[in-house]
């Protein structure tokens, strides 16, 4: 018989953390105003974000529209009540000479994706219709792909994602929370970079900072690559296996302003591993090898959210007196029969309705 956890990440529908990367993405990091209201209008629209998203992907069935909404420490009790995500804490700063992986404000992440901006646009604007008034944006990032999947400091960004079944067992929870099972944890960071040193650098000293070649992506041989190179860094092993995450990084930025960076989005099993890579970045492995990329970007913004299954969402309770924790709540809500999220209108303000 299967475990109690693993039954649970069976029968959940996740969120589509490990969905194929896309051309197009909208990055909107969101503050929930405190009130009965405001929180009320957040629950209602997670309620009904799968036919949000459906309504507005079904103007193209073949691009591709999809939204993960993750949640912070600080909102998920007053949102949702207990029992709260395992792992699921404060972005961790780390901080070493003028390095520093800086905490901002952000309590809900949407991670809105598709083969185009329109469609990512119309969406953002639809959520931000529905929470006008019991929000204020954090941040907000429109990311485009870059030629051959390249960042803009020229080298292809992500070659090391797991794929299929990999790709689950790196991102979703499984026994060690069930009650959380088939969720996933995100950090996200926009980093500005200076381009004009960046691209000063000869390309051989480039390659050694990131640990790939430039033109062929092939990662540099052992005997040549250095101990501070990027990919050699954010490398994370326990007991003898790498321990995977899913990056869906994008660029992003204003010609006008000479601002360009990379939006840095990794969904992990467990937050830790994002975090050891932060550490060996920031502080480095041992202290002071750190990640020479730090010396061109600067990172500006830090979040960690938990991403809750398609299914949590579908029955989160409208009204806070419904809302789990709440000594009205029912002890369990009603499963969807015929195959769908059983998700309800967002004017009707119950989720299975």
């Amino acid at each position: 018989m299967p475990t109690p956890g693993r039954a649970v990440q069976v029968r959940a529908l996740s969120q589509l953390v490990a969905a194929p990367l896309t051309p197009a993405a909208i990055f909107l990091v969101v503050t929930v105003n405190r009130g009965a209201e405001p929180e009320g209008a957040v629950r209602a629209l997670s309620a009904d974000l799968a036919n949000l998203v459906r309504a507005v992907g079904f103007r193209d069935l073949g691009g591709q529209l999809s939204c993960i909404a993750g949640f912070g420490s600080e909102v998920w009790g007053r949102l949702f009540g207990e029992p709260r995500p395992a792992e699921l804490h404060p972005f961790r700063e780390f901080r070493a000479g003028g390095r520093h992986a800086i905490a901002t404000p952000g309590d809900i992440l949407f991670h809105i994706r598709a083969r185009r901006m329109d469609l990512c646009f119309e969406l953002a604007s639809q959520i931000m219709n529905e929470l006008r008034g019991a929000v204020a944006v954090a941040d907000e990032v429109h990311g485009f792909g870059f030629f051959d999947q390249r960042d803009l400091l020229g080298f292809v960004d992500g070659t090391e994602n797991p794929a299929g079944a990999a790709a689950l067992e790196a991102t979703l929870v499984g026994d060690e929370d069930p009650e959380f099972a088939g969720g996933s944890y995100v950090i996200v960071q926009k980093y500005l970079h200076n381009l004009d040193a960046w691209n000063a650098l000869p390309t051989e000293t480039q390659e050694r900072i990131i640990g790939r070649a430039k033109l062929t992506n092939v990662e540099l041989d052992g005997t040549v690559k250095p101990s501070y190179a990027h990919n050699e860094l954010t490398k994370i092993v326990e007991n003898g296996k790498e321990i995977k995450i899913v990056r869906d990084n994008m660029p992003f930025g204003e010609v006008g302003k000479g601002e360009f960076g990379t939006y840095f989005i990794g969904y992990a099993r467990s937050p830790r591993t994002i975090e050891q890579m932060l550490e060996n970045m920031f502080i480095g492995k041992p202290t002071g090898n750190y990640d020479r990329i730090l010396d061109f970007s600067r990172a500006v913004t830090g979040n960690l959210f938990f991403v809750p299954t398609a299914d949590f969402l579908a029955n989160v309770a409208v009204d806070a007196t419904d809302a789990p924790g709440s000594a009205e709540a029912p002890e369990s809500a009603p499963a969807a029969s015929d195959g769908s999220l059983g998700i309800g209108s967002l004017k009707k303000g119950h989720a299975n309705e």
